[in-house]
């Protein structure tokens, strides 16, 4: 049996993490059987980091080895074909999507303009969060986001460093309707897991107001969403 451990939800996706949203889309987009527990207290998590998943007993940590270890057991063959120069462009894109992670993560805790709408949407969605957690958890990402060195920036900076990532992913989509063709792979549910952070989330960040703009991001979004929906 597959456990998936990841964030509870948040804006109506079911993970209010893109990495665990991520996980999440590849599951039920291949149809594997799974249970999804959400959790918070991320100390059973291999480095302390969700999601993470126990399939049958084996712990797995971190979005990109979860899927190459279901690509691996279970004979999933959605990227079989990738090309050198796919297997190239895929990694670039998660690189990429790991710097945006921190621009995301950024707009929420650490702006002062859009926390209160991102803690007040956690207060009201999980009423067995306090405040006070919220504050504690928020003062935590502030030194992570100083160590990173994002919170090093100005927001105005931060946001620039995301919105180069968006435009060079909108540019690689294209008119897709998914990143290699008329097909999903595991690059799209990556793509998901984030795009979908953004735009389904009620919170007017610049990052955002840029992802509306984009026909082709909004329409990867949707059509990875039907994919899933039909899936389950």
């Amino acid at each position: 049996m597959i456990t998936l451990y990841s964030y509870p939800q948040l804006f109506g996706l079911e993970d209010n993490n893109p990495y665990g949203l991520k996980v999440f889309a590849f599951l039920t987009m291949n149809g594997l059987p799974f249970e999804h527990r959400h959790v918070l207290d991320t100390s059973a998590a291999p480095r302390g980091q969700l999601p993470y998943l126990d399939d049958d007993g084996d712990i797995i940590g971190d979005s990109d080895a979860i899927i190459a270890h279901l690509k691996h057991r279970y004979g999933l063959q959605l990227d079989d074909a990738f090309s050198a120069k796919q297997q190239t462009i895929d990694l670039l894109l998660r690189r990429t999507l790991d710097d945006l992670y921190w621009v995301m993560s950024y707009s929420r805790w650490r702006d002062d303009r859009f926390w209160p709408s991102f803690r007040d949407a956690l207060l009201a969605q999980h009423p067995e969060l306090t405040v006070g957690v919220l504050d504690h958890a928020r003062l935590y990402n502030f030194e992570r986001y100083r160590y990173q060195g994002i919170g090093r920036y100005e927001p105005e900076a931060a946001y620039a460093r995301g919105l180069a990532d968006l435009r060079a992913i909108s540019h690689l989509l294209g008119e897709g309707p998914f990143i290699f063709g008329a097909e999903p792979s595991s690059t799209d549910a990556g793509l998901y897991g984030f795009i979908a952070s953004i735009y389904f989330y009620d919170i007017d960040t610049p990052l955002k107001r840029y992802v509306v703009t984009q026909e082709n991001l909004v329409n990867h979004c949707r059509a990875m969403r039907e994919r899933m929906h039909n899936a389950r």
